[in-house]
C-alpha cells in the first residue's frame, strides 16, 4: 500500500483543538503561525492549507 495523500504537520495557535497523532507546532500568534506554515511548506515539500484562523495543515498531495 502506498500513501499518496497525507498530513505532514499541523500548525496552530490553539493546540487543544488538534487531535493526537499529528506532528503539531504550537504558535503564540497568527503571524508566527503563518511564518512557520510557509517555512514547513517549503522544507517538507508540501502544501499549506489554512482551515481557519487558528489552524494550518501541511499536506502531501
Amino acid at each position: 500500500m502506498v500513501l499518496e495523500k497525507y498530513i505532514l504537520a499541523v500548525i496552530t495557535t490553539n493546540p487543544s483543538k488538534v487531535p493526537s497523532g499529528a506532528t503539531v507546532f504550537s504558535c503564540e500568534n497568527k503571524e508566527e503561525m503563518e511564518s512557520i506554515a510557509a517555512n514547513l511548506e517549503a522544507i517538507l515539500d508540501g502544501i499549506a492549507h489554512a482551515l481557519n484562523e487558528e489552524l494550518y495543515v501541511i499536506v502531501k498531495h
